[in-house]
């Protein structure tokens, strides 16, 4: 090809197709559910015997989970809600949060998924913000709905112990969770309602049809609030139902080298909460049939590890920290990957470094994909059948077009960077009445600004540099952080690390990096030796502060803007 393409645009060729795996279709068919409670329905049926999700030893049936989801829908539509009221969900991993989420769709309500973490100042904004009527809270977390619970106008609470759908063993674990381990902090909500009679009243009422069109809202997905104040995704139910559709095209190409299981294992170890395991693993997990191994809390890594010790998994959907975290743990190699298909990593970009190391431990290269809560989540992403860990955020989905844009809004031509901008039936109905944020963000001929930055190649390839926000200027200099961090994560001594820019007399911005140390002998000369190797001049750390930790959300994202502050 003697000149590159113009970038993608409403009329020009979509060049990227020509790099597609032979499996997968330019395009998603027409949807064939109008709602995601139907598709949940239809897949009960097909999959009855199979396990849906386990946790803690306990398995539970697509048959259970049908009957278990009925009498929690059904005793909501008798609380007098209407369809499209909204109730939260502030539950980890654990086997009443599907039941609860599917629950809902099922009676005609939106999910609004809630981090079981926030302060009760976060809380309160997303329950508000959202007009909540309901919520299922996990009693570890009761104190917190407790301290808001009067000034949102919540009607209904109920909370559930962690043991609740676990049958006998659950009195056990309950008794360890509260007595033993004291992961439940007092609380006191007098019109309480506890989740298992909530399954008992259930169990004697009728779930009624409800009348859901594709178009209707069915999560209100807040984003982490990095750009501003946290705003509500609205997604539709054609939203999920079309990226559910466009991952599981995708999904065709990984097994061109290796066979397709009768059943597919999904390590669920990121938050349902999050849109990320929300449509990879609960979404396309149960459309697909699968298993999910619920994981209640991936950051006790011994435990974690253990567990899947007792598993043979097929797609581990990840983030970098996860993935470096548990190669670190020295029960690691005990784990057997041999029939890992697929490692997804997402939420945040994968270090090279850690990428390599995986590979060389599992066998499995980690295959980037990209997406935000805006795009129910996923865009972009490699080829599954590919065996090597490329850099890049990979190619447009089907039905989905990537245009790479400059501050006006013109395309740019391929190579260079500008804000990546999204279109395609996953991009959400708008944020939650929101109408002037939705305007920010929406493009004149429907495109959705990403805020993140990026380039995209002559193959339709995009390369994600960072988020506009996190860019550092260096005497008129771009500087992107993840180049800064990927080059310091190279070091041997180096465990994990974050750049940031500070303010700097003489050249506007410079470099600060903060480093987690592997090997406690690393110094201050090492870092710099090392970034002085493989970054030039001005892309260099000026700064460098060891810490013990770095911040991170619950989902395990490094905080750059609390390094920032």
């Amino acid at each position: 090809m003697n000149e590159a393409p113009a970038q993608a645009s409403d009329n020009s060729e979509k060049f990227w197709l020509a790099s597609y795996p032979s499996s997968v279709p330019p395009e998603i068919p027409a949807l064939s559910y109008r709602s995601l409670g139907e598709l949940f329905e239809s897949c009960c049926v097909e999959y009855l015997p199979r396990v849906a999700f386990s946790s803690m030893g306990r398995e539970m049936t697509y048959r259970e989970l049908e009957v278990e989801t009925r009498k929690v829908g059904a005793w909501l539509q008798a609380q007098g809600l209407e369809k499209g009221d909204r109730v939260a969900v502030m539950m980890p991993n654990v086997l009443q949060n599907p039941v609860v989420t599917y629950a809902i769709l099922r009676a005609g309500f939106v999910v609004v998924n809630v981090n079981p973490l926030y302060t009760p100042r976060e809380l309160e904004h997303q329950l508000k913000d959202a007009g909540a009527k309901a919520i299922f809270v996990l009693e570890n977390f009761a104190h917190t709905v407790q301290q808001v619970a009067a000034e949102v106008g919540l009607r209904h609470i109920v909370v559930t112990a962690m043991g609740d759908m676990l049958g006998m063993k659950g009195h056990i674990v309950n008794l360890v969770v509260r007595k033993v381990k004291k992961l439940v902090p007092a609380w006191s909500i007098p019109s309480a309602i506890p989740f298992k009679k909530v399954l008992t009243e259930g169990s004697h009422l009728p779930l009624k049809p409800v009348d859901i069109d594709s178009n209707d809202v069915a999560f209100l997905q807040y984003t982490g609030g990095t750009t501003g104040v946290s705003k509500g995704a609205a997604l539709t139910h054609a939203n999920l139902i079309a990226n559910k559709m466009q991952i599981s095209m995708w999904l065709e190409a990984a097994f061109e080298n290796r066979p397709r299981p009768e059943v597919l294992t999904f390590v669920c170890a990121l938050p349902l909460y999050h849109i990320f395991a929300l449509t990879v693993n609960s979404l396309m997990g149960v459309a697909m049939g699968g298993h999910n191994i619920l994981i209640a809390n991936p950051r006790d890594i011994p435990a974690f590890v253990k567990e899947l010790q007792k598993h043979k998994v097929h797609v581990f959907p990840g983030l970098n920290t996860l993935f470096n975290a548990m190669m670190n743990n020295a029960d690691f190699g005990k784990i057997d990957f041999s029939s890992l298909i697929l490692a997804l990593g997402g939420g945040m970009a994968v270090q090279r470094p850690v990428a390599e190391r995986w590979q060389a431990l599992t066998g499995t290269a980690i295959t980037e994909g990209y997406g935000l809560s805006e795009t129910s989540p996923v865009a972009t992403a490699n080829r599954f059948d590919t065996q090597e860990f490329t850099g890049m955020i990979g190619l447009p989905l089907p039905s989905t077009e990537i245009s790479i844009r400059d501050e006006d809004g013109k395309p740019l031509p391929l190579g260079e960077v500008g804000e990546i901008c999204i279109r395609g039936p996953q991009v959400m109905a708008g944020y939650w009445q929101r109408p002037d944020e939705t305007a920010k963000v929406m493009t004149d001929d429907g495109f959705f600004r990403s805020g993140d930055m990026g380039y995209m190649d002559e193959r339709g390839y995009t390369k994600i540099v960072d988020r506009k926000k996190d860019m550092i200027l260096v005497s008129g200099f771009n500087v992107y952080p993840n180049e800064v961090e990927e080059v310091a994560a190279m070091h041997p001594g180096v465990l994990e690390c974050a750049a940031v820019g500070v303010p700097d007399p003489h050249s506007g911005e410079a470099v600060k990096l903060f480093v987690v140390k592997k090997d406690p002998a690393l110094t201050e000369h090492d870092v710099r030796e090392h970034c002085a190797a493989n970054l030039t001049g001005y892309k260099r750390p000026r700064l460098i502060e060891f810490r013990n930790e770095l911040p991170k959300s619950n989902v395990g994202k490094i905080l750059r803007r609390e390094l920032r502050g």
